[in-house]
């Protein structure tokens, strides 16, 4: 029989729902995100820059390439394809669609396709691709009937299809009529399957006109933080990268639930992460002569039978009073379900009483989820403007997804911000601020110190002040994770060593000896005696000759009977350790099955208890 404790989280497992929280990559419930390339493969494509500048082809290829590596380290399960338009050559399902060449199908991304992309960069890879797929007529109204074809023959669930159109031509039929009608057509009914189109346009000589065709083929922004369509083409690299990184994420949610503003009053809201903890992923397990990964399956066995136990007869079992408590599963999963998932407002309080020292683990973020309920975005609003004005949280008890225990929150309004362009830089929603219990704060007495003078204080401070600088966190990569997934992106490619990486983390002493200049010494002077070596090792101490040389062994715990019949009528046993447990069950004469610590028990109190 299992032991209670066993069944719920410790605190390993808190710390492993937090990190499921927050990453929302369950594609079982939501779905996998799918991105389509259409590449425009014309000659205008292959014309070089001025001053040695890569060519839109080129750019295009690079940024396909980031796309993948970053989809292998972050959402491997997403699918992702690559076609090109207006080849002479034609390769696609049924190969019904001429000058249409699918170099990859929708599928997920990897270290051949990575290598394959590799192949289109530079010079070489512009030959390659001349004589690969050449440039012929153009017809975008095939290629995006092909798109729908690759979405289509996919039959897993897929929770947002984005199709992404990189060229140069803001005419690309030249007039043709019938084929600007054809493409619009086609690009209205993949809009109406949930496909979304985005246009990435490139600089060419004479500017970029979207009015004139594809205006009509784009879908509008999804909500007010898209960047919507840009007019102004791009003519970097860096410009490129940016949009294309702004698109290609969407914005999972963790949950969706309602947030109970009084009896009968719903908001549907949506939970985001704004910060992830980028981990290194976990080993796999592989089978040693054909690598193929391996499954652990569990099973449960009677101990002294020896027959295999079925889930249903599995029990719980909890010691109170002396007396063993049994339930079943069902009955455990009863008391362990608090409420269903959701918000419930309690109440509001003055943001002056939410401290700094309340912070636990990372915020989310909420926003309203208008599909779901209607009318959520007005009312979330709404409150919103009301907490702003008044300077105010809102306190929610929070229970973020099924059998998961509730916890207070503190929700903490914040205004839409807009920027140049009046683009939004923040959105409006609340912070959802995860507030401790009782339980989880602790009065510690801090360690006794000599108090700093107030010549040392001063010094310091003006060494502070020399030594400020902007921090920003995108800044700063984990240098521990981006050496791991370089050695292995070398050693998936192929490549002879892998890309060094720079050390961000590293403090730069020259720059920081330049700026503090004799401040240093000075603060060295007022602080540590004359002649002090911060590096010098302290000089080892000698052992005593009562120790022996050898470090003091603890004495031996023996219980009495008496004692131990005490234990087991006060249901204490386990708070004995386990080495004391076997000492008594080999004193007495009790045979045990096994050696863990309950079974330990389970054997005295058989022994005692009777």
């Amino acid at each position: 029989m299992a032991e209670w404790n066993a069944y719920y989280r410790n605190e390993d497992d808190e710390e492993e729902q937090e990190e499921g929280e927050q990453s929302g990559g369950d594609y079982r419930a939501t779905g996998r995100d799918s991105l389509v390339f259409l590449v425009d493969a014309s000659k205008d494509m292959f014309i070089k820059g001025e001053d040695g500048e890569p060519s839109n082809f080129d750019m295009t290829m690079q940024v396909v390439r980031s796309v993948y590596t970053s989809k292998i380290i972050s959402s491997h399960r997403d699918l992702v394809a690559l076609v090109f338009y207006g080849t002479e050559q034609s390769k696609n399902p049924r190969n019904s669609f001429k000058h249409v060449y699918v170099y990859h199908d929708l599928n997920e991304p990897g270290a051949k396709r990575v290598q394959e992309v590799d192949a289109l960069r530079g010079g070489k890879g512009a030959k390659l691709a001349a004589e690969t797929m050449g440039s012929g007529e153009t017809s975008l109204g095939d290629a995006l009937w092909s798109c729908a074809n690759l979405y289509s023959d996919i039959k897993l669930r897929l929770s947002h299809k984005r199709l992404m159109i990189f060229t140069c031509r803001d005419e690309p039929h030249e007039g043709d009529s019938v084929r600007d009608k054809q493409a619009r057509t086609k690009a209205s009914d993949l809009k109406e399957t949930g496909v979304v189109i985005d246009l990435m346009h490139l600089m060419k000589p004479g500017g970029f006109d979207i009015s004139l065709f594809f205006c009509d083929i784009v879908s509008p922004p999804e909500d007010e933080s898209e960047l919507g369509l840009q007019l102004e083409p791009c003519d970097k690299l860096e410009d490129l990268q940016k949009r294309v990184r702004a698109k290609e994420q969407k914005k999972r949610t963790i949950a969706k639930l309602n947030l109970c503003l009084g009896e009968g009053l719903n908001v549907a809201v949506g939970l985001y992460a704004t910060a992830v903890a980028a981990r290194k992923p976990g080993a796999i397990k592989l089978y040693r002569e054909t690598n193929e990964p391996v499954r652990s399956k569990t099973r449960t066995f009677h101990t002294q039978t020896g027959s295999l136990l079925l889930p249903s007869e599995i029990k719980k079992a909890q010691f109170y009073g002396n007396k063993q408590i049994v339930m079943e599963r069902d009955e455990v999963d009863a008391i362990k379900k608090f409420d269903d998932p959701g918000l419930v407002l309690i109440g509001f309080k003055p943001m002056e009483k939410l401290k700094l020292h309340h912070h636990i683990r990372p915020a989310l973020f909420l926003y309203p989820e208008e599909d779901e309920v209607k009318g959520s975005s007005c009312l979330f609003s709404a409150l919103l403007k009301k907490c702003s004005e008044r300077n105010v949280f809102a306190l929610c008890r929070c229970i973020s997804r099924r059998n998961y225990p509730p916890r207070f929150v503190a929700l903490l309004p914040q205004n839409e911000e807009l920027g140049e362009g009046k683009v939004q830089i923040t959105p409006p929603g609340f912070h959802v601020i995860y507030l401790p219990y009782a339980d989880d704060m602790r009065n510690l007495e801090p360690p006794q110190f000599p108090s700093a003078s107030h010549t040392q204080v001063d010094k310091m401070k003006e060494i502070v002040s020399k030594l400020r600088f902007k921090y920003r966190s995108d800044a700063f990569e984990n240098p521990v994770i981006q050496q791991h997934f370089r050695n292995l992106e070398a050693l998936a490619l192929d490549m002879v060593a892998p890309e060094d990486i720079e050390d961000l983390i590293m403090p730069k002493v020259d720059q920081i000896d330049q700026r503090l200049g004799p401040l240093l010494q000075d603060f060295k002077d007022l602080v540590y005696p004359a002649n002090y070596n911060p590096e010098s090792k302290p000089a080892a101490k000698r052992k005593t000759a009562d120790a022996g040389g050898g470090a003091e062994k603890k004495p031996k715990v023996e219980l009495t009977e008496d004692e131990l019949k005490a234990h087991v009528q006060n249901g204490t046993l386990g708070k004995l350790t386990v080495p004391v447990l076997k000492d008594a069950c080999k004193q007495f004469g009790v045979r045990t099955t096994g050696t863990k610590k309950q079974e330990l028990i389970d054997a005295l109190i058989a022994r005692l208890g009777s």
